[in-house]
């Protein structure tokens, strides 16, 4: 009599911690190699740029629009010192307490540029394509018009007609948002309306139709939810773009007056006749600091780019599977073959070890 004993049942999945699932962590813990190198840098530049900018007034040593302290002018154009360590600028500003202060500025336009147009181009890419008809035909005729137009030459038209070209800090700020927020509204437009325009033939789509739901709640809670995976990506590379485009308002001349906020543009803008007279202070910091903020952020969204791609994300196991191949040898007579440890590992895949490779013998020769 045999008795045949039940299979064990197979372990529970462990459920990992909160905080290795969020976001940026998991993507962290499946990157490797250079992937990872790139992503933990960009989250370095970027920490260090949010942290700037949050903490600006402990950090900084004066205002940004200080020119005297203790009753006595900081000067003009003064050499790195004690008292002013990147020195003085063309105006009489601190350059370090400029750059400092120069990082809040560009997050307060990045966050508002980025929130706007995500907003907009998310509802009018949801509503086109879910419609459809004419409404669909002319917001993509107009999408592609602005899409088309140069960027920094929109973004100084808006500007202009907005604040006239200048004005104060908030008014500046918001100015200089919504003049990128225009220039970034067609990229949402375009993706949200292609992925609405897959997703609303589905099964589960036509299903929420039958059963009587109306049209906000389909696009709610279904087209909406579905169709945003790829949104926090291009947030990423837009936050690097909007930095860029705040710089290129600033140094053009269309930006903040710098009595109401501190811009990287500005000061750079101030510094080209620094550079032909040896005065290399009030223009390396700034621009070291567009360069590495923008550098920062875009090392971020591109390592969350090919993480999140589905064709880079099988490396990781192709790498693994490869490393289980030890050595491929080709024997005269014989056959291709490889092993996790080279010739003694054959056995596992060919047979015995006495008999890993077998070429032509006497054997062979006399039955020919």
């Amino acid at each position: 009599m045999t008795t045949t004993t039940a299979p064990a049942p197979a372990p529970a999945p462990t459920r990992l911690p909160l905080w290795k699932r969020l976001p940026v962590v998991h993507q962290l813990r499946t990157s490797v190699g250079l992937q990872r190198g790139m992503l933990v840098g960009g989250l370095v530049l970027t920490a260090v740029f949010v942290l700037t900018a949050v903490f600006a007034p402990l950090l900084a040593p004066y205002g940004y629009a200080q020119l005297r302290s203790d009753g006595v002018a900081f000067g003009s154009q003064q050499p790195p010192s004690a008292e002013h360590l990147w020195g003085t600028t063309v105006g009489g500003y601190d350059v370090l307490s400029r750059v400092i202060w120069g990082a809040r500025t560009a997050l307060l336009v990045m966050i508002v540029a980025v929130v706007l147009s995500s907003v907009v181009g998310i509802l009018l890419g949801l509503v086109s394509a879910y419609f459809g008809g004419w409404l669909d035909r002319t917001l993509v005729v107009v999408a592609d018009a602005i899409y088309a137009f140069p960027s920094l030459l929109l973004a100084i038209v808006v500007a202009i007609a907005i604040s006239g070209g200048q004005s104060g800090m908030w008014a500046g700020i918001l100015a200089a948002a919504i003049s990128i927020t225009v220039v970034f509204i067609p990229q949402y437009f375009r993706v949200v309306r292609a992925e609405v325009v897959r997703i609303k033939s589905e099964a589960f789509v036509e299903s929420a139709r039958v059963i009587g739901a109306n049209h906000w709640r389909i696009m709610t809670r279904h087209v909406l939810r579905n169709s945003t995976r790829t949104l926090p990506l291009i947030m990423t590379l837009n936050c690097s773009e909007a930095v860029l485009t705040l710089a290129g308002l600033g140094f053009l001349g269309f930006g903040i007056e710098p009595t109401s906020a501190a811009e990287w543009g500005y000061d750079l803008f101030k510094a080209l006749s620094d550079v032909t007279s040896g005065i290399w202070w009030t223009s390396i910091f700034p621009g070291t600091a567009i360069v590495l903020t923008v550098l920062g952020v875009t090392l971020v969204g591109e390592s969350l780019n090919d993480l999140a791609d589905p064709r880079l994300r099988t490396r990781r196991a192709a790498a693994q599977l490869a490393g289980e191949v030890g050595t491929a040898s080709v024997v005269p007579g014989g056959v291709l073959a490889a092993g996790p440890e080279g010739f003694e590992g054959l056995g596992a895949f060919e047979g015995p070890s006495d008999a890993t490779f077998a070429g032509p013998t006497a054997e062979d020769g006399a039955a020919q």
